[in-house]
Formats: C-alpha cells, sequence, structure tokens
C-alpha cells in the first residue's frame, strides 16, 4: 500500500473521517464534538481530515498457490 491511497484528496468528506467526530457504539452515527450528533455521512466546516480513522479496503489475496511456493 502506498501512501497516495492513505492520504487521498478526493476522498469525499463525511464526518466518519473527520479529527472532531468519534464512533457511537449504538448505531452509525457520529459524535461530533462541534455539532453534537451527525450522520456518518454528513460534515460541516470544520471538518478536518484525520487518516488514522479511515480503515481501508481489504486487499483479496490471490488463489492458487501451491505448497512449493511456501517452501525453501
Amino acid at each position: 500500500m502506498n501512501m497516495s491511497s492513505i492520504f487521498n484528496k478526493e476522498l469525499p468528506r463525511s464526518c466518519k473521517y473527520c479529527v472532531f467526530g468519534k464512533d457511537s457504539l449504538i448505531s452509525k452515527e457520529v459524535l461530533c464534538k462541534k455539532r453534537g450528533v451527525t450522520n456518518s455521512n454528513d460534515y460541516c466546516r470544520h471538518y478536518k481530515y484525520d487518516p488514522l480513522r479511515r480503515i481501508p479496503e481489504k486487499v483479496k489475496i490471490a488463489d492458487g498457490y501451491k505448497p512449493e511456493d511456501f517452501s525453501l
């Protein structure tokens, strides 16, 4: 994984990626320090991207490996 995939400038703004947001344990909403309880897809003028809040997509491992591929 390269750094450009983590710090993507074209990533849509969302409270779930914001520094001021915190995930709710009860629902899929975000608890915002600036606006209170919000939808995870909303954002406001205080939005500031936090790369540590983003969970990258999982990479699928290719099939077709043989036992010889793992031996020394």
